[in-house]
């Protein structure tokens, strides 16, 4: 897999892949859109790593292609999260009653729905962000936020900030690990674990509430 997107590093297809990922698993939330941009984000930086070691003189160059390789995929990712977010926005708001029956067959769901009105009501939107690190948090959201008609204004800027966290974490997880380790299976692995790591804090955080409620 790391050696596929190695070669998909100097064309767009990389990003189009990721992006199309990204995009796609806000409605099935077990693709591996964090994995592909942890491995793309490896990948770059491991080979650029080989390629510093060579000559000294060419060190610069390869840093500043890193730092343009990066943020293109971070921008990328961010980007599409946001896109992927929206359409299930706009999605769930037109398909209301639909999405709401569904949701409320869900206790699950209906609880995080009804959590996520008060919190965007009260500023308190920090939860999108939570949410978009935790397993399925995202497409919670991004329908809840929907079918609870919030308005565009009170939804996108959160799920920006989201998009824009998620994605740096994730692509700084990358390339630290290709950096610190180079292009192998260990770094990617490690990278992915800490990625889960936070997706999993990031649930406990999320339902924390509920159980003050609870008491």
């Amino acid at each position: 897999m790391l050696e596929s997107l190695g070669s998909l590093g100097g064309t767009p297809w990389v990003y189009v892949i990721v992006s199309l990922s990204i995009v796609l698993d806000v409605f099935v939330p077990i693709l591996p859109s964090g994995v592909l941009v942890i491995a793309a984000a490896t990948t770059a930086a491991g080979t650029g790593t080989a390629a510093d070691a060579v000559g000294g003189a060419e060190v610069t160059a390869h840093s500043s292609a890193h730092l343009a390789e990066m943020l293109s995929l971070m921008l990328c990712a961010a980007t599409a999260s946001v896109l992927g977010d929206m359409v299930a926005y706009r999605l769930a708001r037109r398909g209301g009653d639909r999405f709401d029956r569904a949701i409320g067959r869900s206790r699950r769901l209906a609880t995080a729905q009804e959590r996520l009105g008060t919190a965007l009501t009260r500023g308190g939107g920090g939860i999108v962000v939570l949410a978009r690190f935790a397993p399925a948090g995202r497409s919670v959201v991004s329908l809840g936020a929907g079918v609870a008609h919030r308005t565009v204004r009170e939804f996108l800027p959160w799920s920006a900030l989201a998009g824009f966290a998620w994605a740096a974490y994730s692509v700084s997880l990358g390339y630290f690990g290709g950096h610190w380790l180079g292009t192998s299976w260990m770094s990617t692995a490690l990278s992915v674990v800490a990625l889960f790591a936070a997706g999993s804090a990031a649930a406990f955080l999320v339902r924390r509430p509920d159980r003050r409620t609870a008491h």
